[in-house]
């Protein structure tokens, strides 16, 4: 019973900043709660072996969220007519930091957004990724060149 005490105190007091970090990896409202719930319900059913439930919770958020990615169809989708012209990969607004972070790659939003939208370390964004430190500041220095633009981030 205290274990499901503490697991309840933990949902009431990180679900808000946990549900920030999964709209900010998916960018919907109504698939950033299914993705947190899918969390917790994974962290509840290994609540008694984890450690450290925040940053369990958070690496469930990312891999779950790159699983939901890959099984999406990103590809083209047929319309009656052409656009008169092409559309830009980069954003039309250079501040627009959610159009930015839209167009990038999962890999690298799920480090831009632990990284400095949560104001993680570089060791902590990389033991919740389970990748290196290098991995880390690489696709750190990736998101501006893939904008189109050689402005880096700065917290």
């Amino acid at each position: 019973m205290a274990d499901q005490r503490e697991f309840d105190r933990f949902v009431l007091t990180r679900s808000q900043a946990l549900l920030r970090t999964a709209y900010l990896l998916v960018q919907d409202e109504g698939r950033a709660e299914d993705l947190l719930q899918t969390a917790l319900t994974k962290a509840w059913f290994a609540w008694r072996r984890i450690e450290d439930p925040e940053a369990y919770v958070r690496r469930v958020m990312v891999t779950t969220s790159a699983s939901w990615w890959r099984r999406r169809w990103t590809a083209e989708t047929p319309s009656a007519s052409l656009p008169d012209r092409a559309a830009s990969a980069a954003p039309t607004d250079d501040h627009d930091l959610w159009v930015a972070i839209g167009h990038l790659p999962r890999r690298q939003r799920a480090v831009v957004v632990l990284r400095y939208l949560e104001d993680r370390t570089e060791v902590e964004t990389a033991n919740l990724l389970g990748c290196t430190v290098g991995t880390v500041k690489s696709q750190c220095s990736k998101p501006w060149r893939s904008c189109g633009s050689t402005r880096r981030w700065h917290r």
